[in-house]
């Protein structure tokens, strides 16, 4: 199917429009009120209902919830030009320019046949494109205000680029069981402080492991999460059979029926 540029213009430039009669003085009240901080909390909550549709498979869905992203992009933008800071063409123009400029072996003459060198290029481009000129180091320009696991994973990504890195994966596990072994003896010693530098070692391990395997961190838990919710689940409507709930059973027949939940 050939892909509808033409057409995709047209709506696009509608969406334009749209947003900007709804910031205009004859628009939406809430609309006028909104800044480019209010609006974050919406383009996160945005950006997990894209992914959650994308994990149900749910390709109807999935075509609303990617309309109200883009929406996010847009309304951020339409604020940004009536502040007189950039417009929607420059964002256009901006990610156009990058994806040129870092990808060389179609748009250039350089020859790269694996993913895995295409990667390696694009974080040499990105690098050079970005020196770390202020002191910061590797690290310096990776955000502290996103999620935690979104972070380390990030802060290990640009340690493994500047070589600081496990050469295997065994090596992973042995870090990770050093890592419980002090969150042990910090237990032991009773100094919440101590015990909680510790889980977070282990933590920053545990992302550091999904990384080593190409795996999201941040995806994969939340995946854990849903597995977790549906065998409780079942769990809970197994024990309400016989009117009983969890703590009406030990922790033996609860982890019997954990296992049946597994098996189904």
């Amino acid at each position: 199917m050939d892909f509808p540029i033409e057409e995709s213009r047209r709506q696009f430039g509608e969406l334009l429009e749209i947003m900007r009669k709804l910031r205009s003085p004859q628009g939406c009240p809430w609309d006028r009120e909104q800044t480019l901080r209010s609006l974050r909390r919406y383009l996160i909550e945005e950006a997990y209902e894209v992914i959650d549709a994308i994990d149900r498979s749910d390709w109807e869905g999935l075509v609303e919830e990617l309309g109200d992203l883009q929406l996010q992009i847009v309304f951020q933008a339409e604020i940004a030009r009536s502040e007189g800071l950039f417009d929607i063409c420059e964002v256009l123009e901006a990610i156009s320019s990058k994806l040129v400029r870092r990808h060389p072996h179609v748009f250039g003459s350089e020859s790269l046949k694996t993913a895995g060198a295409v990667k390696q290029r694009w974080d040499e481009i990105k690098r050079n494109e970005k020196p770390t000129t202020d002191g910061s180091g590797l690290l310096g320009g990776i955000p502290s205000n996103q999620p935690a696991t979104l972070e380390a994973q990030q802060v290990g990504k640009a340690a493994a680029a500047g070589g600081f890195d496990w050469r295997q994966f065994e090596d992973l596990g042995t870090k990770l069981a050093e890592e419980f072994d002090e969150l042990s003896e910090a237990r032991q010693s009773g100094v919440e402080e101590r015990i909680e530098d510790e889980v977070g070692d282990v933590l920053f391990m545990a992302v550091n492991v999904a990384r080593f395997c190409g795996v999201d961190a941040e995806l994969a838990l939340k995946r854990a999460n849903a597995k977790f919710r549906r065998r409780f689940r079942a769990v809970e409507l197994e024990l309400a059979k016989s009117g009983r709930t969890t703590v009406d059973c030990d922790i033996d027949g609860l982890e019997e029926l954990w296992q049946r939940a597994k098996r189904s």
